[in-house]
C-alpha cells in the first residue's frame, strides 16, 4: 500500500485536464505513480514532460534507453519500473530475454548477447546509480560509441531513472492491478 494516498479523480475535476494529458501519454491509463503525483499537480506535468524527454526525444537508440531503465530498475530494487518494461518495451526496443535476464545482476558483464557499447552503457549506468561519481575509466568507453549529445542524454535519463525509482520505492507505489 502506497504511504500516501492516491488521487481520486471523481474527487477532483479540477484536474480533469492534466489527468486527460497524463492518460494519453501513457496510453489511455493512468498510473499510480501519477494518482500520487497529482497530489502536486505542477510537479505531475513536469515529470511527465521530463520523462517524456529524456524518453522519447533523444538521439539514444530503443536498446540504449531500455537497457539503462531497466538495470537502473534492477540495481535500485524498483520492480514498478521492471513491471513497466519489461518484457514490453525491451522486446519493442529489440531487447530478447536473454538480455533482459542478463540485466537482474552482474551477468551482463560476461555475457555474449551485449555488445561493447552496450557493455559501456551498462558500466556507465552501475557507476552511476552505486557510485555516483564515474571513474575516468568508464567514462572514457562511452566516448568510442557515443557523441556528446548521445553521452549527455544517457547521463539525464539514468539520473531520471535513478529519481524515479527512488521516489517509488521511498513511497511505496503499488504496481497496477
Amino acid at each position: 500500500m502506497a504511504r500516501l494516498n492516491y488521487i481520486q479523480e471523481a474527487q477532483h475535476p479540477e484536474l480533469a485536464e492534466l489527468i486527460a494529458t497524463l492518460r494519453g501519454a501513457r496510453g489511455g491509463r493512468l498510473l499510480n505513480l501519477y494518482r500520487l503525483l497529482l497530489l502536486s499537480p505542477s510537479v505531475a506535468r513536469s515529470w511527465l514532460e521530463h520523462v517524456s524527454a529524456v524518453r522519447w526525444k533523444t538521439d539514444l537508440d530503443g536498446a540504449t534507453r531500455e537497457l539503462a531503465i531497466i538495470r537502473v530498475g534492477h540495481l535500485n530494487g524498483a520492480a514498478y519500473v521492471l513491471a513497466q518494461h519489461v518484457p514490453s518495451l525491451a522486446e519493442q526496443a529489440g531487447l530478447t530475454a536473454e538480455h533482459t535476464d542478463a540485466l537482474a545482476d552482474e551477468a551482463w558483464q560476461t555475457s555474449p548477447v551485449f555488445s561493447q557499447a552496450q557493455r559501456a552503457v551498462l558500466a556507465y549506468t552501475d557507476a552511476m546509480t552505486r557510485q555516483v561519481a564515474v571513474p575516468d575509466m568508464v567514462f572514457d568507453a562511452l566516448r568510442g560509441h557515443f557523441s556528446e549529445r548521445q553521452i549527455l542524454e544517457l547521463t539525464v535519463l539514468i539520473a531520471t531513472y535513478n529519481m524515479h525509482t527512488r521516489v517509488l520505492r521511498a513511497l511505496e507505489v503499488d504496481l497496477e492491478s
